[in-house]
C-alpha cells in the first residue's frame, strides 16, 4: 500500500520556518497575473478553497487546493530559463509523488485569456 506523505507529515510536508518566510513575502508582493487569478480563486470555486503562496517542502506554490490536491503555477518568462526548467521539472516530479496534480500557466495567459484559464481549472475541480 503506498503512503500519504501529505497525512503523514502535514499539508507542508516540513517546510522550514525560512520557506515560511519567503512565502509571506510573496503574497505581499504578488505580480499583476498572480493578483487576477487570485480574484477568481479567492470566490472558491465550485466550493474549493485556494491557497496563495502555499509552502510545501522546499517549495512554495502559487495557489494550493489541498482537498483536491491541486497546484495552479503561474510562470514568468524566468521559466524559460534552462536552470529553471531543471527546477520546475523536479519540482513537478515532487509534487507528483505527494499526489498533488500541478496545472501551469504563463502571465500572459492569465492576463489575456482568463476565461479559458477559468474553464480549464473548474475541468480539474469536477
Amino acid at each position: 500500500m503506498k503512503k500519504d506523505w501529505l497525512k503523514i507529515n502535514g499539508m507542508h510536508d516540513g517546510a522550514s520556518s525560512k520557506i515560511f518566510d519567503f512565502a509571506s513575502r510573496l503574497r505581499a508582493n504578488m505580480t499583476l497575473s498572480e493578483k487576477k487569478l487570485r480574484e477568481y480563486l479567492k470566490t472558491k470555486p465550485h466550493g474549493f478553497k485556494f491557497r496563495r503562496q502555499h509552502p510545501i517542502g522546499k517549495y512554495i506554490l502559487d495557489f494550493y487546493c489541498h482537498r483536491k490536491r491541486l497546484s495552479i503555477e503561474i510562470d514568468g518568462k524566468n521559466h524559460n530559463l534552462l536552470d529553471q526548467i531543471i527546477n520546475d521539472v523536479e519540482r513537478t516530479g515532487y509534487l507528483n509523488r505527494l499526489g498533488i496534480k500541478e496545472i501551469r500557466f504563463k502571465n500572459e495567459e492569465v492576463l489575456n485569456d482568463l476565461d479559458r484559464l477559468k474553464l480549464n481549472i473548474k475541468n480539474e475541480l469536477i
